[in-house]
């Protein structure tokens, strides 16, 4: 009795995914070896997971293989300055590419959008790296609140200390002004 057909479409679960994904990887890596070994052939196989590890088999030197490759397609040489810069530069978008698309569905996933695609592993991270937000937020709102509150408090007691400064220096000029003698008036003069 043999293997019944598989349908080949992605896999929803992830734990599924990755099993499914070492245990191929794994026989893919084999096969690559045998071809290499039985057909004396040149073989270089790379595999990216979807975590962006690399796994890689080669029977020569990777890199011979891939300049084989390269100049039998008619690909300009990674060896060649300039092109490598360019290669280097491609990557370096297509890497930013990849990191602006998982940071925007991560804030989705934060925002509570797009969640029949997450695990329940995910989800209770993201509630954790929600509540530590939150938690944290609430803290600086405390900061802030403390800090004008504080401000407040020193602007009405400088405003009560204004005001006894006022007070004072107003009664100081009363004391002072009943304590001068009066001088005496314009039209009267004392000839004695």
């Amino acid at each position: 009795m043999g293997r019944g057909k598989v349908e080949l479409k992605r896999i929803e679960n992830n734990l599924n995914r990755q099993v499914t994904f070492s245990k191929r990887r794994n026989g893919l890596l084999k096969k690559a070896f045998e071809l290499s070994v039985l057909c004396d052939a040149e073989v270089a196989l790379i595999v990216f997971s979807p975590s962006g590890k690399a796994y890689q088999f080669s029977n020569n030197d990777i890199d011979m293989t891939i300049s084989r490759y390269r100049s039998l397609g008619g690909l300009p040489d990674l060896n060649d300055q300039d092109t490598r810069g360019i290669e280097c530069w491609r990557i370096e978008v297509e890497n930013l590419k990849k990191l602006a698309v998982s940071s925007e569905a991560r804030i989705k996933h934060m925002c509570g959008d797009d969640l029949a695609s997450v695990g329940m592993r995910e989800i209770k991270q993201l509630e954790r790296q929600m509540r530590t937000g939150l938690q944290r937020i609430r803290a600086q709102k405390r900061r802030l609140v403390t800090d004008h509150i504080k401000m407040l408090k020193k602007k009405d007691e400088n405003s009560y200390l204004q005001r006894r400064m006022q007070e004072a220096c107003k009664a100081m000029e009363a004391k002072n002004l009943e304590t001068i003698p009066h001088a005496p008036s314009a039209g009267r003069f004392n000839l004695n």
